[in-house]
């Protein structure tokens, strides 16, 4: 069976599909983890963001309101002044004069004249008060005859102070609160402005219902927001849980039904088992995948040659398989297999795969076998009677017949052929004279009737013919006709076998029916099968284009941060002013660098599992090779005290994809510094082996634990633990290594020591010519 690698495999998921690794999608497993938090953190977001948008609301609608009022006081102190003023510069010239102007006219006239229409608005007063305080003039003129007083109120110190006072909140006599001033003029007379708070107000609160509106419309749409985000969080949990549910049945249904899921890939010579085959063959899993040559031993020579079919595939001249065939199950028996599949070509360009099922059908061999056995026993025992014997299905269609019927009817052997209606046949022979019919039955080669009967008959020879006829189950009737000429007496030893004989036929059309059930079910399955597979990829292309547009969302900001913290380090647009600004910088950038080559490691690993790795091989150098990649990391072990050693194969090449290669070496030799203490030395060495290529990354670091070893090269494995490590990382870099390299049809192992250090051998096919030199 399959062997475990050395250095650990990767992680199979429990899935009935068992290739795609859905489940160790470290994406997905994080989202998962962190989706109790995102359903905390939304709505907590959301109220945050809402307070913070109503708070700043009011803040700005009382900024608003007092910049109103603020407004207001200048306005009305301008207007106040300007009246004073010319009012004022009239009664002066006035007095100058020889005429003299009475105060309510020359008011009047200022009032008409000078103030514009503008500063009366909103509820705005002014009024010019004699030296009795009584309104002479005023604008509007509904004012005019009333006490100054008695519009502005007893307790307000407006009319005693006057200019002094200057523009005072006060309560009117009406009880209204309003913004007022007055101002003294020449000759003992008064100038009052005077202006309702509300009326002043009046445009902020239209701006402030305006500003409510905006803000509710808001709010609205965030809560619906949030609703709908808590809808699709369900729905996609209820999805989850209902996926979860058809795999269990799927899995259930498989087991119960001794039936196996096997996908043959052709370019690569591997095969996939679901569990439920290992479990029919009584086999335990040790690797994802079985090879082309392990399979083949366990199949029956005589049986199955799976190398003619791979090739029969390959060519195209098959796109399906239908094979029964025996392999050897754990206990050294045979067991007969039954597998049906179908030849897909993925767009993606992974190969030609067979995908089909696989049915236990060894109990339906072993009921063929012993139905075959007993048809042909019966034939056999039809042929040997002495009666003339024939059975009609229910059309009337022949089913068998003896010799001696033929010879009764004089028809030929080769015009007697199973399937014949029974008009047919009879038109071909020549049916037996009758002398005498006994018991009132019709004459043979009348119409049939139906149900059974029973008749003698005297040929023109003189024998007697005793015939019966019976409905069989399905219909059909069987004849028999027997010499009764010497055997009248033995009549009921042949009643009891032809009794004997409707009950094979019977227990004959039960197994048939018992087939067909099975049959049935086969096909249901298959259906089934065919529909979780269209969702299996149908998931599994979301999956992808989810890490593609996470991966853009995560590099884009990445990017700025390293760029904008590196010009910051530069200090091109200037000093920074503290070294401390400096470090900082440094550390942003290099923490920006590290998870952007986090982010990578993840995305190219994603690209690995899905299969959408294509490389493009080329003739490499290997000592161009391995001195690019000890190039690398020479600054890293220079800070860090190692001795970097390189000892190349020149003349040598390897046929990979330069990039691949540069990642593999890249990964290994980063592990090897980090692991390696100060004043250590690593090694990168290269030796030919046959077809191939090894290069060996040699270290004196810390080592590697033996029970540590099977885990290393999963996916995000290492060996510190999340509470106890040291060493910065991802744990992908030996995952994306061994995957690399086993697509380029090579292999990575690892041998270590705690203490001692570690060896891992990287082995890449060699370049052609490199070969045949070799």
């Amino acid at each position: 069976m399959a062997r475990a690698q050395a250095a650990g495999v990767p992680a199979r998921a429990g899935t009935i599909l068992g290739i795609t690794r859905s489940i160790a999608n470290p994406g997905y497993r994080q989202l998962a983890m962190m989706e109790p938090w995102l359903r905390l953190m939304v709505p907590t977001l959301l109220f945050v963001f809402l307070t913070s948008l109503i708070a700043g609301a009011v803040l700005q609608g009382i900024d608003s309101r007092n910049e109103t009022l603020n407004d207001a006081i200048t306005e009305i102190d301008l207007v106040a002044a300007l009246a004073t003023s010319e009012i004022g510069q009239k009664l002066a010239a006035s007095a100058a004069g020889d005429d003299e102007v009475s105060l309510p006219a020359l008011a009047r006239a200022v009032l008409e004249r000078t103030i514009p229409a503008q500063a009366v608005t909103d509820g705005r007063l002014v009024a010019v008060a004699d030296a009795t305080g009584r309104v002479s003039a005023a604008r509007p003129a509904a004012a005019v005859g009333a006490k100054l007083a008695d519009i502005l109120g007893g307790a307000q110190p407006l009319t005693t102070f006057a200019d002094r006072a200057g523009v005072l909140r006060i309560q009117l006599a009406s009880g209204e609160a309003a913004l007022a001033t007055v101002r003294n003029l020449p000759g003992g007379g008064q100038v009052a402005v005077i202006q309702p708070e509300n009326r002043a107000l009046a445009g902020w609160r239209a701006g402030l219902t305006g500003q409510t509106t905006l803000l509710a419309a808001c709010a609205f749409v965030l809560v619906a927001l949030a609703l709908a985000y808590f809808m699709q969080a369900g729905r996609a949990r209820a999805a989850d849980e209902v996926c979860e549910k058809v795999r269990e049945r799927v899995d259930a249904a498989l087991d119960r039904g001794r039936c196996g899921l096997w996908d043959w890939d052709i370019a690569r010579g591997r095969l996939y088992w679901s569990d439920s085959m290992y479990d029919i063959l009584g086999y335990r899993r040790h690797d994802e995948f079985m090879s082309f040559g392990e399979m083949n031993r366990l199949v029956h020579p005589d049986d199955a040659d799976l190398y003619a079919m791979a090739d029969m595939v390959a060519s195209n001249r098959a796109s399906a398989i239908d094979h029964e065939f025996r392999i050897l199950n754990a206990d050294g028996q045979w067991v007969w297999i039954k597998a049906r599949a179908q030849l897909i070509d993925d767009e993606g360009g992974d190969g030609p795969h067979l995908v089909g099922i696989a049915v236990d059908i060894t109990e339906q061999r072993r009921l063929a076998e012993r139905t075959a056995t007993a048809d042909m026993r019966l034939r056999e025992a039809v042929e040997t009677i002495s009666e003339a014997f024939v059975l009609w299905d229910a059309n009337n269609r022949l089913v068998t017949c003896n010799s001696k019927f033929q010879r009764l009817h004089g028809l030929a052997p080769e015009s007697v052929v199973p399937g014949m209606a029974y008009d047919e046949l009879m038109s071909l022979g020549t049916l037996p004279p009758v002398r005498t019919e006994l018991m009132g039955q019709a004459k043979p080669g009348h119409a049939r009737e139906t149900g059974a009967r029973t008749f003698e008959a005297q040929l023109a020879d003189g024998r007697w013919l005793q015939i019966n006829e019976r409905r069989t189950r399905d219909g059909g009737y069987v004849s028999v006709g027997t010499d009764i000429t010497a055997l009248k007496n033995h009549e009921e030893k042949l009643m009891e076998s032809e009794r004997r004989l409707i009950a094979t036929v019977a227990d004959l059309k039960r197994s048939r029916q018992k087939l067909e059930s099975q049959a049935r079910q086969l096909a249901d399955l298959a259906e089934r099968y065919l529909e979780q597979k269209a969702e299996a990829e149908s998931a599994n292309r979301a999956k992808a284009e989810f890490l593609a547009n996470m991966s853009h969302e995560l590099r884009t900001p990445l990017n700025a941060i390293i760029g904008f913290s590196e010009v910051m380090e530069s200090g091109i647009f200037g000093e920074l002013g503290n070294e401390k600004y400096h470090e900082y910088c440094r550390d942003i950038r290099q923490s920006g660098k590290y998870l952007l080559d986090v982010i990578s490691d993840i995305l190219d690993m994603s690209r690995i599992e899905a299969g959408r790795i294509r490389l493009a091989c080329e003739s490499l150098a290997v000592d161009t090779v391995m001195r690019e990649a000890a190039r690398a990391v020479t600054r890293d072990a220079e800070l860090k005290g190692l001795a970097l050693a390189v000892e190349t194969l020149p003349e040598t090449a390897i046929s990979a994809d330069p990039r691949a290669v540069e990642q593999i070496l890249g990964h290994i030799l980063r592990n090897a510094v980090k692991f390696t203490p100060e004043g250590g030395r690593v090694t990168l060495r290269a030796r030919v082996s046959g077809p191939n290529i090894h290069l060996y990354v040699e270290d004196t670091g810390i080592g590697i634990p033996a029970e540590a070893l099977k885990k290393l090269g999963r996916p995000f494995e290492q060996v510190e633990t999340e509470f106890a490590r040291s060493y910065k990382g991802s744990g992908l870099g030996l995952a994306i290594a061994r995957s690399l390299a086993e697509l380029h049809g090579g292999a990575l192992r690892i041998r270590s020591s705690v203490g001692n250090g570690t060896v891992v051998m990287v082995s890449l096919p060699a370049e052609i010519q490199s070969r045949q030199a070799a």
